[in-house]
């Protein structure tokens, strides 16, 4: 009898090194692996029986000493049966996320058992060109928020001149998006697959030099991904020579300081240079001019994670999935107050309807939905009356918002949408970087005139939608630009919220 229990940061958090403690003084033991996804039931437990993984969950040691006497049987309180088969899994599309949870993240031999490295070996067999050429005809898009074409932007950076020094890749795990947990999930759950993703990306660019810019709230994920630049390098997958073939690649580790503002790829390069953390102008863009001067694809961890499955399964594949030009499988986290908040990957074109009622299962409190925010802190917010949007680029877009790091939170009918239009702006205004008018000043005035509107002055609302209309076509990155959307989202849907008297009642 095989035991799994995960050891990433949301299962420790939810008790799981008490329940692997109550499992050593039970007299067993059990290999460590990442999350399943399914947040609501960790600490997971799983139980291989005759080749099939039954899980337990959500455990307290509390369970344990009866778990095991009892021999781990099927019908208890607290078993989901087959793991694989459950709803929650099964309906997903695994590419990117397929090994998480089913190995020790750090067994590189499991992770080739399981497929791994496959995609770096065909890589390598490709020509520069043609794997150019094959990872354009994915479709794949940046998943980090700006839905830039990854082909597009590796193909800049392969045709630019690098007279200061060999080009670069960056994974941008700077990810501080409230509700968006994706990158920590992969880099705690399964860090080779970015390594092999890295390792893809700088074939592909030309690249030698690689960066991990890691948020520094993310010590677990830190831990897992320095053990396995180590045991990489010591496998010959980093280092002088790529597995043999001659071409060398390297990756360095390096840890941010707090700053949302660096989640901007700029921003992140600046903080990489030892600088400090504010917005480049472009041009130059970083694919021309990036870390020290040098070509530079700066990455979302996600987006460099699919150049696996890209690889090894071939771009048709990925081509073939999702709608229009949103192409592929997107990571959607959902979060805030839901009943079932988890990682669930899908091909792109799923509704928000599915993502919000049947996937996440509605409201925690039981109470209905009153609004889902995608995108995280800068997405807008969307009333039910818009969840019949196909979770794509282009239908969010088409609908005035945006898919982001696909991070869905919601929020029941307590929610005062008001307080959150005004949490938008001191958001912006407590992490702007002060490098742009706009952003800067734009978001304290902001916050000031949604105070405005609540205490009855006619002429704010036009001020507000003019100032947010400002920050949208004046600032310099995302940060500013992308603060209008949940401030007017929640004006234009929820204005109630927004009258004098409304808030004199809440009061």
């Amino acid at each position: 009898m095989k035991i799994y229990l995960p050891k990433d940061a949301a299962a420790r958090a939810c008790g799981a090194e008490t329940v692997a403690a109550a499992l050593s003084a039970a007299g067993l033991s059990a290999t460590r692996t990442g999350s399943r996804g399914m947040l609501w039931l960790e600490p997971l437990l799983e139980v291989e029986k005759d080749g099939v993984r039954h899980g337990f969950g959500p455990l307290s040691a509390d369970d344990i000493p009866d778990l095991v006497a009892a021999g781990f049987p099927e019908d208890h309180p607290k078993a989901i049966g087959p793991v694989d088969a459950h709803p929650y899994l099964k309906g997903q599309t695994r590419l990117v996320f397929a090994r998480c949870g089913l190995a020790d993240p750090l067994d590189l031999p499991a992770y080739e058992a399981l497929g791994g490295l496959k995609g770096l070996r065909a890589a390598l067999a490709m020509e520069q060109g043609a794997l150019l050429d094959a990872i354009a005809e994915s479709g794949l898009r940046g998943r980090g928020g700006a839905g830039f074409p990854t082909g597009i932007k590796l193909r800049t950076v392969a045709d630019a001149p690098s007279p200061h020094g060999p080009k670069v890749i960056v994974a941008n795990a700077d990810e501080g998006d409230s509700g968006s947990f994706a990158d920590r999930m992969l880099m705690e759950g399964d860090p080779f697959c970015l390594i092999e993703g890295m390792a893809i990306a700088a074939l592909a660019a030309g690249a030698s030099q690689g960066f991990i810019y890691l948020r520094s709230e993310y010590p677990d994920a830190r831990d897992a991904l320095a053990a396995a630049l180590e045991t990489a390098r010591g496998a010959g997958i980093l280092g002088a020579s790529i597995l043999g073939d001659g071409r060398g690649f390297d990756i360095a580790l390096r840890m941010g300081a707090g700053a949302y503002v660096c989640g901007e790829e700029t921003s992140l390069l600046n903080s990489l240079e030892g600088k400090r953390g504010v917005v480049r102008a472009k041009p130059p863009l970083p694919a021309h001019e990036g870390f020290m001067g040098r070509p530079t694809a700066v990455n979302n961890v996600i987006t460099l994670a699919s150049l696996p499955s890209i690889l090894s399964d071939g771009p048709a594949l990925w081509a073939s999935l999702g709608q229009g030009r949103s192409k592929g499988t997107v990571p959607i986290q959902i979060a805030g107050n839901v009943a079932r908040g988890g990682l669930y990957e899908a091909p792109f074109g799923l509704s928000l309807r599915e993502i919000v009622e049947e996937i996440g299962g509605g409201t925690a409190t039981g109470r209905p939905v009153k609004a889902a925010q995608v995108g995280g802190p800068l997405g807008a917010w969307f009333p039910p009356s818009l969840f019949d949007t196909p979770f794509t680029y282009e239908d969010f877009d088409a609908a005035g918002g945006l898919v982001g790091h696909a991070g869905v939170t919601l929020a029941d009918e307590a929610a005062d949408m008001a307080d959150y239009a005004r949490f938008a702006m001191e958001f912006c205004a407590e992490e702007s970087c002060g490098k742009c008018t706009p952003c800067r000043i734009g978001a304290v005035r902001g916050a000031e005139t949604v105070s405005r509107i609540l205490a009855g002055d006619p002429a704010a609302e036009p001020l507000l939608r003019d100032l947010c209309e400002t920050m949208k076509l004046g600032s310099l990155c995302a940060l500013g630009g992308f603060t209008p959307y949940p401030v007017l989202s929640a004006l234009d849907h929820f204005p109630e919220d927004f009258a004098p008297a409304q808030q004199e009642a809440a009061e």
